[in-house]
């Protein structure tokens, strides 16, 4: 049976400020290789508490370089795996930016979407977000160019009982 929770925003967010503009060893850097973004996310999230699901092809996990899905370092893949998920791991939903709440994650991106954030804070409106590749934390949304972009609202997760 599955249970349903929230995840600690908190230590979310305390994971991002402490490994915004470094990289923590125990995972890949994958700067070199299409962008750490996604994966910093990844991070985040599973530091509030989330669990991984190990599906081979469709989960969000993370071993090692080579033991990892694909939701975990891309931006599609993530999008997909969070608005699909009906088991273990993270689940949520598309929301207008304006919505936008602490914990929620942003993507963005020139023609396709290609790069993700995760929202720290909310000032008049305005998500300030947390991120790799470009690293910030606490940067305004309105700092970025982009012609595309999407909120998706982190709604908990889920895991056996």
């Amino acid at each position: 049976m599955l249970l349903t929770y929230f995840l600690n925003i908190q230590a979310e967010i305390a994971y991002a400020r402490k490994w915004a503009f470094s990289r923590n060893p125990a995972y890949y850097n994958f700067d070199d290789i299409g962008g750490d973004c996604t994966n910093f996310i990844s991070q985040c999230l599973y530091a509030g508490g989330a669990v991984m699901n190990y599906t081979r092809d469709t989960g969000w996990y993370y071993i090692s370089l080579h033991d990892r899905s694909a939701a975990w370092t891309s931006v599609q893949y993530f999008y997909q795996f969070v608005i699909n998920n009906k088991s273990v791991g993270i689940y949520g939903e598309e929301i207008p930016l304006s919505q936008a709440k602490r914990g929620d994650v942003i993507q963005l991106g020139m023609g396709k979407f290609h790069h993700s954030l995760l929202v720290v804070d909310v000032k008049r409106n305005i998500p300030y977000v947390s991120a790799h590749t470009e690293n910030a934390f606490n940067k305004p949304i309105t700092a970025y160019i982009y012609d595309r972009i999407r909120c998706l609202h982190i709604i908990g997760a889920r895991k056996y009982q």
